[in-house]
């Protein structure tokens, strides 16, 4: 159940930067650990806000220019946008986004994977902490196993590139969750 805390600083004031630099609204699909701690409530750190790469438009480019890695936003927060280079999403997952902070920033919208599209959104590169993010989701909302592999094979495994290990990786994820806590 996603838990929607309060965005507090170093957060806030970087998203309100970003805010008043925004003439027109601009939506950023959010995933990776800062939805795991802001909407699922793990404990985990992390310094990037992960987006799926961002449309063509102008707004978008100079946001990336103006809070990415080495930005002058980046210096001033500790924190950045990432647009994600490896993460492949289930073909349907706009239809269950949910919106960040609901009427907190006046041109900004932060949308966030649902906790199957975005334990998913993990599978390909396997990472450790995608594993621990992974046993988190199915353990804490808790994950209907049967709605994630469901979700794999129609909106997902015609979309990767070696579906046969992600079979696999899927398998072994299943059995960690499955595994009792220690």
């Amino acid at each position: 159940m996603p838990t929607n805390t309060a965005l507090v600083d170093p957060w806030r004031s970087f998203f309100s930067d970003i805010d008043v630099s925004l003439a027109a609204e601009v939506v950023l699909h959010c995933l990776g650990g800062f939805v795991m701690t802001m909407l699922y409530g793990s404990e985990r750190l992390t310094a990037d806000v992960d987006v799926l790469p961002i449309t063509s438009d102008p707004a978008s480019k100079n946001l990336l220019h103006l809070a990415g890695q080495g930005s002058t936003l980046h210096k001033k927060h500790k924190i950045y946008l990432q647009v994600v280079g490896v993460a492949t999403v289930p073909d349907n997952y706009e239809a269950r986004l949910t919106e960040m902070f609901a009427g907190t920033f006046t041109h900004l919208r932060l949308v966030a994977l649902d906790p199957y599209d975005l334990a998913l959104s993990k599978l390909e590169r396997n990472a450790p902490r995608d594993r621990e993010d992974f046993k988190y989701l199915a353990r804490t909302i808790p994950l209907n196993l049967n709605i994630l592999q469901e979700r794999y094979r129609e909106e997902l495994r015609p979309y990767l590139g070696n579906p046969r290990r992600e079979d696999l990786t899927l398998k072994l994820w299943i059995e960690m969750a499955q595994e009792p806590i220690k």
